[in-house]
């Protein structure tokens, strides 16, 4: 009889290229996955993801640009098949809806939202409603560059952090 090996066990012994390649549709930043890699093997997922946040800290406007490179706007549908385009439709489907007055008001909050910031909004969408994301959207155009790059990074975090644990779930 086989033993079912966990599946961070499973990441643990995986080669370089397939680890990488389980926890590359996580965030695009290809620096961040290596190290997360390259700290195994972790003793449990909770050592894991500490790892990962800890990684994480020093991001900065650069990282977030190029993070944002391959995200979708909030309220439209991701395209492609790539698997960070499969994890976007299934966190935004909240708002991925048949309401069209919410898919409205998220285009325009998005469109005052790059004018003002100069990139797409960028918010955890995974356990929140249209409305609770419309608020959000509503509340950090209010917000200065500076505070808003700082939000922002923040659910970039988060949002890594949750795909990385999802990952290593399955």
């Amino acid at each position: 009889m086989r033993l079912a090996r966990s599946p961070l066990s499973a990441f643990n012994a995986m080669s370089e290229a397939e680890a990488l390649g389980l926890i590359a549709p996580c965030v695009a930043l290809p620096a961040w996955t290596k190290s997360v890699v390259d700290a195994r093997p972790y003793d449990s997922l909770d050592d894991l993801l500490t790892h990962a946040e800890r990684l994480s800290r020093p991001w900065g406007r650069h990282d977030l640009r190029l993070a944002l490179s391959t995200h979708p706007r909030i309220g439209e549908k991701p395209q492609g098949s790539s698997q960070e385009a499969a994890l976007s439709r299934g966190e935004q489907a909240a708002v991925n809806s048949q309401n069209d007055a919410l898919t409205l008001a998220l285009a325009q909050g998005n469109a005052r939202y790059e004018a003002r910031f100069g990139r797409v909004f960028l918010i955890r969408a995974s356990g929140r409603t249209g409305e609770e994301i419309l608020a959000e959207l509503h509340r950090r155009l209010n917000n200065s560059p500076e505070h808003e790059e700082a939000e922002a990074l923040e659910q970039l975090r988060q949002i890594t952090l949750l795909r990385l644990e999802g990952a290593l779930a399955r």
